[in-house]
């Protein structure tokens, strides 16, 4: 019979891969074994990435199995092609809603958890050698690493699950956004752009102006899926429940492409600071600080 290792050492150390700066610098210190080797990174891709994230998933993935670490793909879908699916069970995405008295709000988040936490359980499960349905024994864990710096420690949170616990390593290493973007640039990796669905409502104009000028197919398929969702999801319209109000990717409840993307003039407000900012850092699966909290799994 196997005996399961002690409580305190991990069966695997495991990277959460978001492919943007934190989680890259996070990859690239374990490469130049500025901190301990991972068994494996993981990134969870939605299918609908910028194209700019998939050229430098594909050359990291070079990059780390010459150091000894396989970069895998998880995925459990396509956020896109799934939300405009009406064969497809609803999606929900934080879409900016307008409702019918003019007031405004933001519809429920599972996206993260579906298309970014699940299949990362998931995945953990099967390299520790327990697939759901299977209990992982008491004691059996793997680490897993997050690219958390220290301007945003308030987003570190313990793991959900006893099969899972979370270490911050920019945090032990004091590294803020600015000490990872002066690594990656010391290393050749100064083009490292945020990671999050080109889609996601989170954006603010800074985060929409760049996919406008430098992914433009992401743009128009966003410009597209704007105009998709506007009355409700196909799965929900077709099946004869239509969402109240009407639903945007911006947050000013405007069209896309009808926006006034500009940076502002005016010397910056907070209102003007959401609207150019937003949501900074993107879509970090296990720290995403916008929307409900996921639902956790049970152990």
């Amino acid at each position: 019979m196997t005996v399961p290792p002690p409580r305190s050492q991990p069966a695997l150390r495991l990277l959460s891969l978001g492919a943007g700066v934190q989680s890259t610098t996070v990859l690239l210190l374990a490469c130049h074994r500025e901190i301990a080797l991972f068994d494996y990174a993981l990134f969870a891709d939605t299918g609908w990435e910028p194209r700019a994230v998939y050229t430098h998933l594909t050359r990291l993935a070079t990059y780390a199995q010459d150091a000894g670490i396989p970069i895998r793909v998880v995925r459990s879908g396509n956020i896109r092609t799934d939300a405009l699916d009406p064969a497809h069970r609803f999606v929900s995405m934080p879409l900016h809603v307008l409702n019918p008295d003019g007031t405004r709000g933001l519809a429920r988040r599972q996206c993260t958890n579906e298309y970014k936490i699940a299949p990362l359980k998931k995945a953990a499960r099967l390299l520790l050698g327990y697939p759901h349905p299977r209990r992982v024994p008491a004691g059996v864990f793997a680490e897993q690493a997050i690219g958390i710096s220290t301007d945003e420690i308030g987003r570190a949170k313990d793991a959900d699950v006893r099969y899972l616990r979370n270490v911050f390593p920019l945090l032990d290493l004091g590294f803020d956004r600015a000490r990872c973007q002066d690594y990656l640039a010391e290393h050749g990796f100064a083009d490292t752009v945020k990671s999050a669905c080109v889609g996601c409502p989170f954006h603010g104009n800074a985060g929409w102006r760049w996919i406008r000028d430098h992914d433009p197919d992401g743009w128009a398929e966003a410009v597209d899926f704007d105009k998709a969702i506007r009355h409700g999801y196909p799965h929900a319209t077709q099946h004869g429940q239509p969402l109240r109000g009407q639903y945007f990717l911006h947050r000013s409840c405007r069209p896309l492409d009808a926006v006034d993307l500009d940076p502002p003039t005016a010397p910056p407000s907070s209102a003007s600071t959401l609207a150019e900012d937003a949501d900074p850092d993107g879509c970090s699966p296990w720290s995403c600080r916008s929307g409900p909290v996921a639902q956790p799994e049970a152990a």
